[in-house]
Formats: structure tokens, C-alpha cells, sequence
């Protein structure tokens, strides 16, 4: 197959690219960039006023297959993906059974190979069903095609475990993704500790609670040299830590949402569920800080921590709801809107932290829009008018943080390895 991508603006910071270019593909490479290029034989997309970026990622999603296909499963989650303009999500391990053996990550691999529309890239376990107590089967699970580790949606509590798995990590030069919460103090709460929560007269979880473990987990990964990926980041201080950490030349990288990005604890005042989330919604200053973190270099990666789930389970009471909100349908938006559009960011920058960097920090093949590359490539309409309603989700689930936003921009256009997997805004099935 041959595709001739015309006219985009393509910008890709890893090549030094940022220009009005054609793009040609054949057989699932990249041949030639350059102008007024020709094929004798193809498809010609017209991308003018569009931004061509190499193929996003998505560090941190939840796919729910094995065992929760009624929330998601990697067909819909995969299309979901492709529908946001992502070229390839990273499967946490969370699953029923958890993703902890060889076999496991084969079966992820195969279904994605079967019903996926994206690349699908398995996070393995730490430890055996993420009970924090024994290590998983990391070495088989490498060899079956996982490419990182961790236990997420729970923390590994035990420093002791930590620094086992870390020294058995870096023997392999593998990732370990942190959940950073000690949950000696997160408790049971489900919002941030403030004057929010004492409003709300709901229990409340501080941001101690991550910043203990972040700084648990940096100085760990610096006694063993393991490579250390922090998700989801809430806090001012959490960012902070990791800025020192990067300063001192460390091995750590660090990941935030748009749901914190965009949103803070204010917005909980209606008792949304669908605002829930691990770890909770922190103040206006959190949200400045990370925005801050995000544009000075110190975060590697927006992630979207897609969590979905079933209507009946988010029409709970709050305290009874499970955490997490939809993303990987309204990520690119949010960044669009909220940070390229004021300028806060550049393409380039969304190139950096939506492409490389979530490749970067979990040892992904590179991929750049160069002769040569594999053709993983997202192509944006930073233009177009978005209104988040349910309706317009490929995902099974509804629960977005954003329903009844207006944003501006989104995916047009999704190659994965030379052929559609989203053209004119549609799946290509």
C-alpha cells in the first residue's frame, strides 16, 4: 500500500522538522519527505492546514481484557484510540487474572493482533496479582512482548519489594511504572484534603500521600540504577521532586493527565462521580504547577489513565463509585485547547510529549516522521469543533470528566504502519 500524505504542516522536533511537506509511505515506511512529491500509484490525502506529527502514544490505559470486557475490552478500547488520535496505547497490568505471567501478556498480544485497530504495547505486574509481596514472572513476560512493569491501581507498599523489583529490573534495563501512594495515608478517601473535602463531607486523601512515595521511590531507583516512570502526578510537590531528581541526573520520568491538568478539586462540588479519580483532583495551585512542570520540560509525557467503566458502577454514591474517567477520546483535544491554542505549548511540544516522550520513557522503538521510519503517524485538525457528548465515544464507556465541554481540535486522519486506522474522523474497521 501506498499513501502520499499532501501539504500538512509536518513537525516533528526529534528531526528538526517543523515545515509545509509531503509524506510518502509505501509498504508501511516512510520513503521520502519533501515538496511536490508524486506516486505513480496510491492514495493521495489532502492534508492542508493540518498538523502531520509522528504517531502519538498513550503511556497509561485500561484496556479491561481479561475480565472486564463489560467496561471495556481491546477491540473498543483500541478504536477508542484510534478515534483520539493515538497510533499505539501501553495495557496496564489490572486485569482479572492480573497480566503477571508469560502466558498472560501472549494472550494480549494475540487479541490485539486480532481485534485491535492500534498497537497494543502490555504492561506486565511487579508482583504476583499485584498483592505487593512476591515478584511477577518479569523475564517470561519480556519475552512475550510486555515493556514495562507495574501495579498500578495499587502501590507496592513494602520499600524492601520495591528495591527487589528494581534490582531484578534493571538487570533486564526495563521500566518500572510506579503508582505512588502509600496507603497508610491515603485511607479510604476519595478526594483531596482541604477545605473541599471538609465542604463536601467526604473522606479525604493528602497529597503527602503521593509525595512520600514519589520521594520513596526516586531515591530507590537512584541506590539501583533501575529506570523509574512515575504516573500520573497530581501534585505540586510531586513535580518538584522529580525536577531535583532530573537535576541530579536520575533515570526518572514522570507522566500527568489531562484531568488534572485541566480540572482541580473546585469542580467536585456537584458530586460528579464522574470526577473521581486516583489520585483525586488537587487544588487551582497543584493544577498551576503541573501546567508549569508540563511546559518546562519537567513532565515527560501526558498521559490519559483511560478508565472506564459501566454506567450503573459511576451512579453510585460517591464514596461507593469506583475512581477513574474516560481519556483517550478527548486527550489530544484538551491539550489543543487548553495549551496550543494559548500558546502555552507548540506542536512540537505535543510531539514531544505525546509521541516521543511516553516512547522514551517506556523504551519504545522511536519512531519519526524520516525516511526510514515505520509509518506511525497522527495527522491533526487543530481547527475542528468538538463538543464531548457521549454519543461521539467509540469507547463502551460514557464516564468522561469532560461531557459538555466545547474544545477545539482533533484527529482527521491515523496511519498505523502504512494503512488507516482513522480516516475523515471515522474508524477504519
Amino acid at each position: 500500500m501506498a499513501l502520499l500524505l499532501k501539504g500538512g504542516r509536518v513537525v516533528d522536533p526529534a528531526v528538526g522538522l517543523d515545515a509545509v511537506c509531503d509524506v510518502l509511505i509505501r509498504d508501511g515506511v516512510i520513503v521520502e519527505i519533501g515538496t511536490d512529491l508524486k506516486m505513480a500509484k496510491g492514495e493521495t490525502v489532502d492534508c492542508t492546514e493540518k498538523i502531520v506529527l509522528p504517531g502519538l502514544v498513550d503511556a497509561h490505559t485500561h484496556l479491561r481484557e481479561p475480565g472486564f470486557e463489560y467496561k471495556e475490552d481491546i477491540a473498543s478500547g483500541t478504536r477508542a484510540a484510534a478515534h483520539g488520535g493515538f497510533t499505539a496505547v501501553c495495557a496496564m497490568a489490572n486485569t482479572d487474572p492480573v497480566c503477571d505471567t508469560g502466558s498472560k501478556v501472549r494472550f494480549i498480544v494475540e487479541r490485539a493482533t486480532e481485534s485491535g485497530v492500534v498497537r497494543v504495547h502490555p504492561i506486565g505486574a511487579v508482583t504476583k496479582g499485584q498483592k505487593g509481596e512476591g515478584l511477577a514472572e518479569i523475564g517470561d513476560m519480556l519475552a512475550e512482548g510486555a515493556v514495562a512493569f507495574s501495579d498500578d491501581g495499587h502501590p507496592v507498599s513494602s520499600a524492601g519489594m520495591m528495591r527487589v523489583a528494581m534490582e531484578y529490573l534493571k538487570g533486564f534495563g526495563a521500566t518500572l511504572i510506579s503508582h505512588a501512594e502509600e496507603d497508610s495515608l491515603s485511607c479510604d478517601g476519595v478526594v483531596n484534603e482541604g477545605v473541599i473535602s471538609t465542604r463536601l463531607g467526604l473522606p479525604s486523601w493528602p497529597d503527602a500521600a503521593e509525595e512520600v512515595m514519589v520521594a520513596r521511590d526516586i531515591r530507590l531507583a537512584e541506590l539501583t540504577g533501575c529506570r523509574l516512570h512515575l504516573a500520573h502526578l497530581s501534585t505540586a510537590g510531586s513535580v518538584a521532586l522529580v525536577r531535583e531528581a532530573k537535576a541530579r541526573g536520575l533515570a526518572v520520568t514522570c507522566e500527568v493527565t489531562p484531568h488534572h491538568l485541566f480540572l482541580d478539586e473546585d469542580a467536585l462540588l456537584g458530586y460528579d462521580t464522574n470526577l473521581k479519580m486516583n489520585p483525586p483532583l488537587r487544588t487551582a495551585g497543584d493544577r498551576a504547577a503541573l501546567i508549569e512542570a508540563v511546559c518546562d520540560g519537567t513532565v515527560d509525557c501526558i498521559a490519559t489513565d483511560h478508565a472506564p467503566h459501566a454506567p450503573h458502577e459511576k451512579e453510585l454514591e460517591f464514596e461507593l463509585a469506583p475512581f477513574g474517567t474516560t481519556g483517550l477520546e478527548t486527550a489530544l483535544s484538551l491539550v489543543n485547547t487548553h495549551l496550543v491554542a494559548t500558546e502555552k505549548l507548540t506542536w512540537a511540544d505535543v510531539a514531544r510529549l505525546m509521541a516521543h516522550g511516553p516512547r522514551a520513557a517506556l523504551g519504545l522503538p522511536a519512531v519519526t516522521l524520516a525516511a526510514g521510519s515505520v509509518a506511525d503517524i497522527t495527522i491533526v485538525d487543530p481547527e475542528a469543533r468538538v463538543e464531548v457528548t457521549r454519543e461521539r465515544f467509540y469507547s463502551k464507556a460514557r464516564n468522561s470528566a469532560f461531557l459538555g465541554n466545547k474544545l477545539l481540535g482533533k484527529a482527521s486522519d491515523v496511519v498505523v504502519g502504512g494503512y488507516f486506522a482513522l480516516r475523515n474522523g471515522k474508524v477504519v474497521e
